[in-house]
């Protein structure tokens, strides 16, 4: 049977937190340069540079939800879990942390759902996917990702650090029946930011290789690549972080699971982390327009950087 509590003098969880702590900021820290960069250019090619059209809406609040995701989630590891911050401001990253997490997989649910009609009904889409429609929807998703994020407003609170009254922390809260509301905020979150987009993610290109194979629309091999691209690293990077949270809901007191726990959830963490960086390859570079107009743009920028004022 486990212990549920450890001997300080057998571990130094501590130092090992420390450890991966620092480890896990080194790749925050790449992705974070590589994040910003990937979903700025997105940021700048869909909105300043190309026409608006609907995957252009799309991909333009996908690219902000991921982009500020990346940030504040990217501070909360630099700073760490215990930093002097009052009440309002740790509610703030809590809320957009939370918000743009629900924004973005929602985003990629509604993608794929895009995706999917138009391979199976273009007639229609043809005639009612139109851009307003997609800003409308776009709207609709960010309203739905606060309502599922507004728990993190009510719950989150700072504390004062119980090793240093100096200084203060942020947390979640839940009053009485903390450990049951605790665990029912990690259900809720796996089923609402996993489950659900996840299972339609799946549905529909399930269903685009469907009416591509009946139809034979496509002999090549690149939707499959795609869709491929898609799907596996969208689970791969996010199933394990829910994983060790529900290690930590049922076994985090006991001693042996405290060093998988310390090890292992900075590195989860940084998958999740990474998958908003790697977004806008699957999700826009592959595409042909983008391609052009992102060649297009950068080398207007040179050509004017390099035109020498004759006036």
């Amino acid at each position: 049977m486990s212990n549920t509590t450890c001997e300080p003098q057998s571990l130094d969880f501590s130092s090992l937190k420390d450890k991966m702590q620092i480890a896990s900021l080194v790749i925050y820290s790449l992705a974070l340069v590589m994040g910003v960069l990937g979903n700025g250019l997105v940021i700048f090619i869909t909105g300043f540079r190309m026409k608006k059209s609907v995957n252009t809406v799309w991909f333009f609040n996908l690219a902000i939800a991921d982009i500020v995701f990346i940030f504040f989630l990217f501070l909360a590891r630099a700073l760490g879990f215990w930093w002097n911050m009052n009440p309002v401001l740790c509610k703030i990253k809590g809320v957009f942390i939370f918000l743009t997490l629900y924004a973005s997989v929602y985003l990629l649910m509604v993608i794929s759902i895009d995706r999917c009609i138009s391979v199976w009904y273009p007639v229609w889409a043809q005639n009612h996917r139109t851009p307003r429609l997609a800003s409308f929807v776009a709207l609709g998703v960010w309203i739905l990702a606060a309502v599922l994020c507004s728990p993190v407003m009510y719950c989150r609170q700072a504390k004062v650090n119980s090793t240093d009254k100096n200084s203060s922390g942020c947390s979640n809260s839940y009053g009485e029946f903390e450990a049951v509301k605790s665990s029912a905020m990690v259900i809720s979150r796996f089923i609402f930011a996993f489950v659900i987009p996840f299972s339609v993610i799946l549905l529909c290109y399930g269903a685009i290789l469907l009416k591509l194979r009946r139809t034979q629309l496509s002999l090549s091999k690149k939707p499959y690549t795609v869709i491929t691209a898609v799907i596996v690293p969208f689970f791969v990077l996010w199933f394990p972080y829910y994983v060790f949270l529900f290690i930590e809901m049922n076994y985090g007191t006991q001693c042996n699971m405290k060093i998988v726990l310390y090890i292992g959830f900075p590195l989860v963490s940084c998958l999740a982390f990474i998958n908003s960086c790697l977004n806008p390859i699957f999700y826009v570079f592959m595409g042909e327009n983008f391609r052009e107009t992102l060649r297009r743009s950068l080398f207007s920028a040179f050509e004017n950087a390099f035109t020498e004022d004759v006036r």
